[in-house]
């Protein structure tokens, strides 16, 4: 980005910019003009989206605005990517793929640019780059495009004739980004775009810049210069426009992502109004930590929970550890809680956000605390310079032990996602290594989300064990990160309450095609 000047970008439908018809924008206020003066801040936004400001004299804190768009937009961009997805189908594949590695390419050459929305929409700065570059490595690398691509058919020739089974572009796929990680999940979504759909994306009215912007400077000129079809990508900023899509017969496919309760009552619906739901809801993950365990990177692998204080679901939510390290790894954990501090998001080393359910937070430790777990850490607001207050927006790294594993199947804090910085660390009781295992792994599989799930362990024949038997979720890692993303490996997916009675490891390539047979007898007829 050269210029102060504020971003504004109008909606992107048929392969043409679009605006309101009154000219309505949603605009972005800077998240530390609002940590350091929330009221101010608030009714400038407030007073900007009414149209009683105009953005480009407001001053410094305003970074840009996105045109919201109305139900007549919201239908034109259906109609738009109905008519294009047909035409984008016929493209060769190996030309998509090319697509998407040249998408990576211009991500990375517009990294720096995208990161700074992010940290002005309230990314924390050290967050937001790594995370970027782990997920546009992972789902635009080309290990995963060229294997996605090697799913796509399989043929085989029998004398005069060709049998093939092959994968075929469901049509036209609307994206539902998450406000607490619009832009991975818009990129995850544009990926449905290499198999051959046409995309709609909705991006969310609380944060819409860094997500707008990566899909106009990035995706769009992508396309553009392959000669993709006018409405194959469209880009909206609005309220949710989940009803219009089940109602439209434009669509075939809706990636959501959000809480598991509204997440599967949507699957039903879409069913219901014959959509493919592809979901991303909640996450609950588990990390275990065996007595052979390296602590140094166990303790930083379980402190990816405070990162963005707990309110992103690929985080570790809940630890099991082995009796005999408990102690230490607790001690360890609790100065890992303790030195982590609020900031404002363009500051080095600054992970935690504010957390907007902080009464939920404290009520989950209560809770937890009736039922015998020991609060070792945290349990208080904070304002943005780390001093305790009941009215701060940030929330204090919070550890609890949980003494245990029936206890910890019957405390919610432990089995129920807590979207906050809250990490309970369950200690089996004590008993023979085998025995213990064996009702880890049972705990493991118990939970009702599926997500992702790590252990470290160096004990190979344990190791041998996890990989084949531990199945629940979309994600196991052995003896690495737990919130990373990975080349090759599935960014996305999961079982249970994270994916629904559909949800397992998710490349939107494949999840937004469906199988096909094709028979071919050629030189005559059948015989």
């Amino acid at each position: 980005m050269t210029t102060r000047e504020p971003v504004m970008y109008p909606a992107y439908i048929g392969g043409k910019d679009v605006e309101h018809p009154e000219g309505k924008y949603v605009h972005t206020v800077a998240a530390r003009a609002v940590l350091e003066d929330t009221f101010p801040a608030l009714a400038l936004k407030r007073d900007l989206d009414a149209g009683l400001v105009d953005a480009r004299s407001a001053g410094p804190a305003v970074v840009g605005g996105c045109a919201l768009a109305d139900d007549d937009m919201a239908r034109y961009a259906l109609e738009s990517a109905a008519r294009a997805a047909p035409e984008w189908a016929r493209v060769p594949l190996q030309d998509r793929i090319a697509v998407g590695v040249r998408i990576g390419e211009r991500l990375r050459e517009r990294r720096d640019d995208i990161v700074e929305l992010l940290v002005a929409e309230g990314q924390p700065r050290d967050l937001a780059g790594p995370t970027l570059d782990e997920y546009w490595y992972a789902d635009y690398s080309l290990e995963t495009l060229h294997w996605c691509a090697g799913q796509m058919a399989w043929t085989r020739d029998r004398g005069a004739g060709r049998a093939v089974v092959r994968r075929v572009p469901d049509g036209v796929v609307c994206v539902n980004p998450p406000q607490n990680a619009s832009t991975p999940n818009a990129l995850f979504g544009v990926s449905a775009l290499l198999a051959g759909n046409a995309v709609v994306v909705r991006a969310p009215r609380g944060v819409p810049l860094a997500t707008t912007y990566a899909l106009r400077e990035v995706v769009v000129p992508v396309l553009e210069e392959a000669g993709a079809p006018a409405g194959v990508l469209n880009i909206l900023c609005g309220p949710p426009m989940t009803d219009l899509w089940l109602e439209s017969p434009h669509v075939n496919d809706i990636v959501y992502v959000g809480g598991s309760a509204k997440g599967l009552e949507f699957e039903r619906a879409a069913v219901a109004a014959g959509k493919k739901p592809v979901l991303e809801l909640a996450g609950n993950d588990c990390v275990v930590v065996w007595k052979d365990a390296d602590l140094d990177g166990a303790v930083r692998a379980i402190a990816e929970n405070f990162r963005q204080s707990g309110q992103i679901c690929n985080i570790p939510n809940h630890v099991v550890a082995h009796p005999e390290i408990a102690d230490e790894l607790l001690d360890r954990l609790v100065g890992e809680a303790a030195a982590t501090r609020p900031g404002y998001p363009d500051e080095p080393g600054v992970v935690l956000t504010p957390v907007l359910m902080a009464r939920a937070h404290f009520a989950n430790v209560a809770d937890a605390v009736s039922r015998g777990a020991k609060l070792l850490h945290g349990g208080r607001r904070l304002e943005v310079d780390g001093t305790p207050s009941d009215t701060g927006l940030f929330v204090e790294p919070t550890v609890l032990r949980v003494d245990g594993l029936r206890v910890a199947d019957g405390t919610p804090a432990v089995r129920e996602e807590t979207f906050s910085p809250l990490v309970p660390v369950v200690v089996p009781e004590p008993d023979d290594d085998e025995a213990v295992f064996d009702e880890v792994l049972r705990f493991v599989g118990g939970n009702a989300y599926g997500l992702r799930n790590s252990f470290w362990v160096r004990d190979e024949r344990l190791v041998n064990r996890i990989a084949a038997e531990v199945t629940h979720g979309g994600v196991v890692n052995v003896n690495d990160s737990h919130s990373a993303f990975r080349p090759f490996l599935p960014t996305h997916g999961g079982t249970g309450l994270t994916g629904g009675a559909f949800g397992e490891a998710n490349y939107l390539m494949l999840r937004t095609t469906r199988l096909q047979g094709v028979n071919i007898v050629r030189g005559g007829a059948w015989r």
